[in-house]
């Protein structure tokens, strides 16, 4: 997170699971508010689509 420049950006489920190591679930829910330590918050969580979009905190 701290090395994306992009003020966007979407990842799917698999693609976090990929890096974080852990299941898009209620965990994830849990987790999401460590971001904001680096410098993102989640803008949107698409269930259908299966994907997260990240927003830069300005």
């Amino acid at each position: 997170m701290q090395k994306n420049g992009d003020q966007s950006f979407q990842l799917t489920f698999d693609e976090i699971q990929n890096i974080a190591g852990l299941p898009i679930d209620h965990s994830f829910l849990k987790y999401k508010k460590e971001l904001t330590d680096y410098g993102y918050h989640v803008g949107k969580i698409s269930m259908k689509e299966q994907t997260v979009i990240f927003n830069k905190i300005d």
